[in-house]
């Protein structure tokens, strides 16, 4: 902000850098996920081990508890004077 940098555009940054990781880690947790299943699949009752609306519900699940979490840090760095952050650098 001390650059010319608008609240909005700080909000997004942080929360895009924070996002970014998230769904990476969705796509490799998916990923080993559907190997592992078959070492589990005999103990498995009810639900076949590839189960679409599982996967899609946690995946769902982690991707909003982890906006939540990032709308945090993004709001505070928002609310940062420039002439305080510039000192303390």
């Amino acid at each position: 902000m001390a650059l010319g940098a608008q609240k909005s555009q700080i909000y997004k940054l942080v929360l895009q850098q924070a996002l970014v990781l998230t769904f990476l880690g969705l796509f490799i947790g998916i990923g080993f996920s559907l190997v592992l299943t078959r070492l589990l699949r005999s103990q498995l009752y009810g639900i076949s081990a590839t189960d679409a609306l599982t996967f899609s519900a946690v995946a769902l699940l982690l991707a909003t508890v982890s906006l939540l979490a990032c709308h945090i840090p993004a709001h505070r760095a928002t609310k940062i004077e420039p002439n305080i952050a510039l000192r303390c650098e």
